[in-house]
């Protein structure tokens, strides 16, 4: 990772797919030849976990910390593995090709996982790659297996209301709870064994076709997750274990009453007393996913913004003192090469970078913050990159270069004026050069191919020259995101070239 490398953002929900979202079956692999064609080696992706269409399906509103996703299991990879027969996909609706429909696909690979799992139970105590799986993930998949048919049982009431005994984790309920849930849990658990069966598939092609993966960690698990019912011990909880403080970030420039995430809030002493045992085994489970991992968040590790749960802003929070180098000292003896990168984006402390730097972790570098009026655009020019950050045109949050730059205010929190301004900076950066609209997202792809950062990636819609319709998040707003797909041969061979011959230029490999 110390050679200069470039890659692709893109989710694998955004991949082509005949079954209404990208999965892990044969796009997936097609992409990997792309970027490998490409001259890319890194291929960077959001988090893996299992979403939900109450929460937007956001990756970062999981209800757990280390499953996967059912949504991402490739129907065509159950038959070739002989999960299904080929006549199981003949009913399978048409969908549309350039946006993921949530509601649409949920049933339909709940029905084809359930078709599955009928077929197969009946050996599944026989097979040793299933007995493996289940023995080698024992310490996190028995809790979120039961949880995950608890929370079907009980019509998805929050944990926290469930029976006092089940809430509480008593031996005799969890006993009770085991047997009489056992059919729903075994098939959660087979779920989980096809998912982590085709991810393992994805990642050693990958590597066999010298790409990278990068993943990524949210800083915090949601409230409605396996991981608080299972560890209530090391989260900021009242007695009835409802969250007594949430996260997080104060008022700025940006917005007068804060950004209020409600996720619950870590105890980190309880976590200290323990050498951080729950997260080592977090990051240790998704270094088997990929290679390497972004750290969302990364100020949260110094200082965190906690505000009194039940408020509606972020206004009456307060700071607290996170483990900050403690936590990463422990982190550097099971982890010697310590794979992260730094989400270190908004407003960042002489702290916040002095922990980074004194770990060597790689920050990350955004273009589009380079224009404004922000005091510290300058870090984000190109011409300022350092050798150790992870450079961007964009990031999932981001709009598109596109976007940014043509598009109309309501894509965006900035007004006219501000668009404006921006757009004057970026011409008056590259110095009067006369660019027409459609090459400009290249001008900018290649200043940051050129510069000094080891590691550049850019998010697929900006290599395609798209707009603000091809967002993938917007931040702050509760639906409509995640939902962006790349179309089949969009990723043309021209496009390929154009990617292989900037790379070549820029001295990467």
């Amino acid at each position: 990772m110390n050679r200069r490398t470039s890659g692709v953002l893109l989710h694998i929900t955004s991949l082509p797919s005949p079954y209404g979202i990208g999965d892990l079956g044969p796009d997936a692999y097609r992409f990997i030849d792309s970027l490998h064609a490409a001259g890319q080696r890194l291929w960077q992706i959001l988090p893996l976990h299992p979403t939900s269409i109450a929460r937007d399906n956001s990756p970062y509103s999981s209800p757990s910390a280390f499953a996967g996703n059912p949504l991402l299991i490739s129907p065509e990879r159950m038959v070739l593995d002989g999960f299904l027969d080929r006549g199981d996909l003949d009913d399978s609706p048409a969908f549309p090709a350039d946006r993921v429909e949530y509601a649409d696909v949920t049933p339909l690979k709940k029905r084809m996982l359930q078709t599955a799992y009928r077929r197969t139970r009946s050996r599944l105590r026989k097979d040793d790659d299933y007995r493996r799986f289940s023995e080698e993930n024992a310490d996190w998949l028995d809790d979120f297996v039961l949880y995950a048919a608890a929370k079907v049982r009980l019509h998805d009431i929050s944990w926290n209301r469930w029976p006092v005994p089940l809430r509480d984790r008593r031996p005799a309920a969890l006993r009770e709870w085991k047997g009489t849930l056992h059919d729903r849990a075994e098939m959660e658990k087979f779920v989980q064994y096809l998912f982590f069966k085709q991810w393992t598939a994805l990642k050693d092609y990958a590597r066999r076709r010298g790409i990278l993966l990068i993943g990524d960690i949210p800083i915090y698990p949601h409230y409605e997750s396996a991981d608080l019912w299972a560890h209530p011990e090391i989260f900021k909880l009242d007695a009835r274990k409802r969250s007594s403080v949430v996260a997080g970030i104060p008022p700025d420039y940006f917005s007068t009453t804060g950004q209020l995430w409600n996720n619950p809030i870590y105890r980190w002493e309880a976590l200290r007393k323990t050498k951080y045992a729950w997260w080592i085994r977090r990051v240790a489970h998704n270094l088997k996913l990929t290679d390497l991992i972004r750290l969302d968040h990364f100020q949260g590790f110094v200082n965190y913004w906690e505000v009194p749960a039940g408020d509606k802003t972020a206004v009456h929070g307060s700071w607290a003192r996170g483990p900050a180098g403690d936590f990463f000292r422990v982190l550097s003896k099971r982890f010697p090469t310590l794979p992260f990168i730094a989400e270190d984006l908004g407003v960042i402390t002489p702290e916040v970078s002095g922990l980074r730097d004194r770990f060597k972790l790689p920050g990350m570098r955004v273009i589009q913050f380079a224009f404004g009026n922000d005091p510290l655009a300058d870090l984000y020019k190109p011409d300022h990159y350092i050798r150790n950050c992870v450079a961007y045109t964009g990031t999932h949050d981001n709009d598109t270069l596109i976007g940014w730059l043509y598009g109309k205010s309501d894509y965006s929190t900035r007004s006219r004026m501000e668009i404006r301004e921006e757009r004057q900076n970026v011409f008056r950066y590259l110095r009067g050069k006369k660019i027409r609209r459609r090459h400009m997202h290249w001008e900018l792809i290649r200043r940051v191919m050129m510069s000094d950062a080891d590691r550049v990636v850019f998010p697929m819609q900006d290599l395609l020259g798209l707009g603000s319709g091809a967002r993938m998040n917007r931040p702050g707003t509760a639906e409509g995101n995640w939902r962006w797909r790349l179309l089949p041969r969009q990723f043309t061979p021209g496009l390929i070239s154009k990617l292989a011959a900037l790379t070549r230029r820029s001295h990467r490999e």
